[in-house]
C-alpha cells in the first residue's frame, strides 16, 4: 500500500526509466555525427528491446527504400532541406507510409515557425541538430509510452567490490530505511540464490521465493510475483532466496529480466541484492537498472575491484546516472586503512556514506533478524542510511520526471488531410 500523496511528511521518489516497447524503428542520416547519435540512442537501456536499423541519406532515400519494403513503427529522418522544402518532401514520403508509422526528424534549421507546420502536418517532433542521446531516447520513450500508463518503479542495484563487504546488510538496511522514508513499498530481490541471507536478515523464512520465479519463466506473471512475495515489515515485501545448494543455479544474460520488469509495475521501488560474481546475467542487470551502489571496504583488494567495476559500469551506461559508493566497515582497529574520501577520488565516483565497523551493534541485529533501526532507533547510523535512501531514490536528482508520454496521431493521416 502507498502512502497518502496528501502525507506532509511523505518524501518523494524518483519514478524508474520508461523501458520501450518492443518497437521497430529505422534512422536515416545525411551526416556521420547524426548516425553516430542514432547508433549511440540504441544502446540506452530504456532502448534494450528496440529493434533499430540505420540507413545512409535523408528523405528521399526514406521514399525509395518504402517504395518496395513496409514502414517500422517510427522512421527517424535528418534532412538539411530548406524550410520550405521540407513539408513537399514529407508529403512523398506519406505517400509510401504505413499510416500508423510515427516519424521524428532531425534538422539543421532552428525555426520555431518550421517546427509549428511540422508538428501541424503530423510529424511526431522535430529535433535541431546538435542535439545529445538523451533527448533523442526521451523523445522516443514519450511516444511509445501509452497515455495515462502508470508510473514504472525505481531499480537500485547494489553489489560488493569484494565478498564479505556486507553488501547484503547495506542493502536490506537502506530498504528499510527507504520505506519508512518514503512510505511506499519496497521489494527486496535476493538475487544470491545459493548463500543469500535477506529472509535471515529479516526473520523469514518463506516456503517460495526467487527461484521459484526465475525457474518458472513463461509461466511467470504479476500474479505469481505476488504470491511468491512474503511480506517482512510495513512497506517491505521478499522474494527471498532458497538459501541450499541441491542444483546448481546458472542462467542466461536475460533471465531475470522479466521478473524485474514484473516488480517494477508492482512497487515503487525495487532492491537488487546481487551476489559478489562476474557473469552474464550480473553484468546484463546492472546495465538496466536505474542505479547501482557499489559497497566496499577500505583496502586494496576493494578499491581495485571497486575501480573496475566503475570503469565497466560508466562504460556500459554512458548516459545513465554514474555508480555510487558506500565504504563499509569503516575504523577497525588496527588495521591500516584508505580513507574513504580518497577511496572514491581515485575511482572516481560519489561517495555517498560511509558506515564505522560496530560489530556489536551488526551483530545483534544480525542474529535476531533485524534491521539496525530495530535495535537501535537513535543509533547516528541510522541517519547514514536514511542518506542513502534518499539518494538512491532520486531525491538528490531533483524531482520525479514527470514527461507527459504524448502520442500524436499517425504522420501518414495528418499529411494526407493537410
Amino acid at each position: 500500500m502507498q502512502g497518502s500523496p496528501n502525507d506532509p511528511n511523505q518524501a518523494e521518489m524518483t519514478t524508474g526509466a520508461r523501458l520501450v516497447p518492443r518497437i521497430t524503428i529505422q534512422a536515416f542520416c545525411q551526416n556521420s555525427q547524426t548516425a553516430q547519435l542514432v547508433e549511440s540512442a540504441a544502446h540506452d537501456r530504456r532502448m534494450s528491446k528496440v529493434a533499430l536499423t540505420t540507413h545512409n541519406g535523408g528523405i528521399d532515400a526514406a521514399v525509395e527504400v518504402y517504395k518496395t519494403n513496409p514502414t517500422p513503427n517510427l522512421i527517424i529522418l535528418e534532412t538539411a532541406l530548406p524550410a520550405a522544402e521540407i513539408l513537399g518532401a514529407l508529403q512523398r514520403l506519406a505517400e509510401v507510409c504505413d499510416p500508423n508509422t510515427l516519424v521524428v526528424v532531425i534538422g539543421h534549421t532552428n525555426d520555431v515557425m518550421l517546427y509549428r507546420e511540422l508538428v501541424r502536418s503530423g510529424v511526431s517532433e522535430y529535433l535541431v541538430m546538435p542535439t545529445d542521446v538523451a533527448t533523442l531516447v526521451n523523445t522516443i520513450a514519450d511516444l511509445f509510452v501509452a497515455d495515462g500508463a502508470s508510473p514504472i518503479g525505481r531499480t537500485i542495484a547494489f553489489v560488493s567490490a569484494k565478498g564479505g563487504s556486507g553488501c547484503s546488510t547495506i542493502a536490506h538496511n537502506t530498504a528499510w530505511a527507504l520505506a519508512q522514508t518514503v512510505r511506499q513499498d519496497v521489494l527486496i530481490l535476493d538475487m544470491d540464490l545459493p548463500f543469500g541471507v535477506a529472509g535471515l536478515n529479516f526473520n523469514q523464512d518463506p516456503p517460495n521465493g526467487l527461484a521459484d520465479a526465475v525457474f518458472a519463466q513463461e509461466k511467470i506473471d504479476d500474479v505469481m510475483i505476488d504470491r511468491l512475495m512474503s511480506k517482512a515489515a510495513n512497506h517491505i515485501n521478499l522474494l527471498t532466496s532458497p538459501g541450499t545448494l541441491d542444483r546448481t543455479y546458472d542462467f542466461g544474460e536475460r533471465d531475470f529480466e522479466h521478473i524485474v520488469e514484473i516488480a517494477q509495475r508492482q512497487v515503487p521501488a525495487v532492491i537488487l541484492d546481487l551476489p559478489h560474481t562476474w557473469n552474464a546475467w550480473v553484468r546484463y542487470t546492472l546495465s538496466t537498472v536505474d542505479e547501482v551502489v557499489i559497497v566496499a571496504e577500505p583496502d586494496l583488494a576493494n578499491l581495485r575491484n571497486a575501480k573496475n567495476l566503475v570503469d565497466i559500469l560508466k562504460a556500459m551506461r554512458p548516459t545513465e546516472t554514474e555508480p555510487t559508493l558506500v565504504i563499509n566497515q569503516a575504523g577497525i582497529p588496527k588495521r591500516p586503512e584508505i580513507s574513504a574520501k580518497e577511496f572514491a577520488s581515485s575511482i572516481d565516483v560519489q561517495l555517498v556514506g560511509t558506515i564505522p565497523f560496530e560489530p556489536a551493534l551488526f551483530g545483534t541485529a544480525a542474529n535476531n533478524g533485524q534491521m539496525i533501526a530495530e535495535v537501535s532507533s537513535s543509533h547516528k547510523i541510522n541517519d547514514t542510511f536514511n542518506t542513502i535512501a534518499m539518494r538512491v531514490a532520486g531525491r538528490s536528482a531533483g524531482t520525479a520526471d514527470q514527461r507527459s508520454g504524448r502520442k500524436l496521431p499517425g504522420f501518414l493521416k495528418k499529411l494526407k488531410l493537410a
